[in-house]
């Protein structure tokens, strides 16, 4: 006889059964006792709640011949047959693969006949926001006034895909998440079932990674029992098969981080690497950490909102106490980055120890309010050191004329930097050093104000601008030899250059703008002038 994995082998028969959703198993049961079964349902919720089989249990419930306080009793003829997957009354649809209005159209066509035996015809269609928009136009009539005989139950995952017209005429029950204490406890009672021996941290930790969902848990604990046959699966084990860490792990990594120890920041990432863990599953448990300091943080007693032991609990209240809120904020912004990131990494363990060692070298003040008040006091500096002589306007008569926008045009360039300007390549030419005089070649120089007296050499990125400013003094001293003068460099980036430029002469659609009214005015007041360039 083939295995039969444990979600399949252990999926509720009855309502009973269902883990985590009485307030759904109750509402249902009452319907099907006081005979009040409606014709549409909506069940929505994550994977693995239950949506499904309690679905088929429903289905088999109001067919059965001989139902147990609401529940089927799993025996008689109509039942054995749903179980089966032979009953032509409970029809099981995946509307992933079925989606189009052809499928609908024959749905329409079926639910004509009566069914063949029992009381109610049962369409289940599972993932039912995968319909296109023809295939819910289509079911709309359908659903709405259905035959007697008819009973549609949709599940669905993401609700907000499903049209409005379609949930205004079914019942709609959200499952719930399934919590880690029900999860833990459902475990603990399978693996009594099947003789097989696990701590209670092991089962706590494979609860958690199901992360509410009853089918992922039992998966993850079916490959862990395959692992580890015939022996008793611990915490350690159940980390080995998933790739976690241990919490301790997590921890030390925190005071490393706080400490800015980049010693014992590297030693841990060679220890996750050596006993072969998952760097991206690291990540998304350091952001979880980091998350559960937020709350013991910003809450007194946060010990019911954390599903951790009392003992993980006092080590993050005393970790909570060594940083600020806006601390733990920028850690789990920066690691959340860290998980896109990795999605598209080469070497994962490369990134990771770049992210940590950029955390390091922050500066120790992180408050707010003094980088706030930095930042103001930039802003005046800026406001306070950059004057603009405005662009005479011309005299106009108003009568008929449009007045210009007051756009400024770029002053004239002296002799001397326009002599810089238009020997640049003969300059380049004198640098001896061939790799240098490649980078040269690449800046362009340019320069502000008549009365700005710098010249401002413009890269195209900052790994250019990096590369120039070592060579600067050699730079300098090649340009004054050429022109005999004594001259001031800055050097600048081209994002920089472009910035300053557009807020003060605007960009390049504004000038072009400016140029034509500027000429216009010219020739309505001088029509025999030239403008001299």
């Amino acid at each position: 006889m083939s295995y039969t994995a444990l979600y399949r082998k252990f999926r509720p028969n009855t309502f009973d059964d269902v883990i985590g959703q009485e307030h759904i198993v109750k509402t249902i049961k009452n319907q099907i006792l006081s005979n009040r079964v409606s014709h549409a349902y909506l069940f929505c919720g994550t994977r693995g709640t239950g949506k499904t089989s309690t679905a088929k249990i429903f289905a088999r419930a109001i067919n059965c011949m001989s139902p147990k306080q609401g529940n089927p009793c799993n025996q008689c003829e109509l039942c054995l047959a749903a179980l089966e997957n032979r009953s032509m009354n409970v029809i099981e649809i995946d509307a992933a693969s079925n989606n189009g209005v052809d499928n609908i159209r024959e749905i329409r066509e079926e639910v004509k006949y009566p069914p063949t035996e029992g009381r109610y015809k049962i369409y289940i269609i599972d993932e039912v926001h995968m319909l296109s928009s023809g295939a819910f136009n289509a079911l709309l009539k359908t659903l709405e006034e259905p035959p007697a005989h008819v009973v549609f139950i949709l599940a669905t995952t993401d609700p907000q895909k499903v049209p409005a017209t379609i949930l205004s005429r079914c019942q709609r029950f959200d499952f719930h998440r399934i919590t880690t204490e029900q999860i833990t406890q459902t475990l603990q009672s399978y693996m009594n079932t099947e003789n097989v021996l696990a701590d209670k941290e092991a089962l706590h930790y494979v609860a958690r990674l199901g992360n509410g969902s009853m089918r992922d848990a039992l998966s993850i604990l079916d490959q862990c029992i395959a692992f580890y046959s015939d022996e008793t699966l611990t915490l350690n084990k159940v980390l080995d098969v998933v790739g976690a860490v241990d919490n301790s792990v997590l921890f030390s990594m925190t005071d490393a981080i706080l400490q800015k120890n980049t010693i014992k920041i590297m030693e841990l990432i060679e220890q996750i690497m050596i006993q072969g863990r998952d760097i991206a599953q690291f990540v998304t448990e350091l952001v979880v950490h980091f998350r559960n300091i937020l709350v013991c943080n910003t809450i007194e007693d946060a010990f019911s909102l954390l599903d951790i032991s009392s003992e993980e609990y006092q080590q993050l209240q005393l970790q909570s106490k060594k940083m600020s809120k806006e601390e733990c904020m920028y850690f789990i912004k920066t690691f959340s980055a860290l998980q896109n990131d990795l999605k598209y990494a080469s070497n994962e363990r490369i990134l990771l120890e770049v992210a940590l060692l950029k955390i390091c070298s922050i500066t120790e003040e992180k408050n707010i309010d003094a980088i706030s008040a930095k930042l103001k006091a930039l802003e005046r500096k800026i406001e306070s050191g950059i004057s603009f002589t405005p662009f005479p306007s011309v005299k106009q008569n108003t009568e008929n004329t449009t007045a210009p926008k007051q756009f400024k045009r770029p002053p004239a360039l002296s002799e001397d930097r326009k002599i810089i300007k238009q020997q640049w390549n003969d300059i380049c030419q004198k640098i001896e050093s061939p790799s240098l005089k490649s980078i040269v070649k690449n800046i362009s120089p340019e320069f502000k104000q008549e009365t700005d007296q710098n010249i401002y050499l413009v890269c195209d990125y900052p790994a250019l601008k990096d590369i120039v400013k070592k060579n600067i003094d050699f730079l300098k001293q090649t340009i004054e030899e050429h022109i005999q003068k004594s001259i001031s460099i800055v050097v600048i980036t081209k994002e920089e250059y472009t910035n300053w430029y557009s807020s003060v002469y605007g960009t390049a659609e504004q000038q072009t703008e400016f140029d034509a009214e500027f000429e216009s005015l010219v020739g309505y007041y001088f029509p025999e002038a030239e403008i001299q360039e």
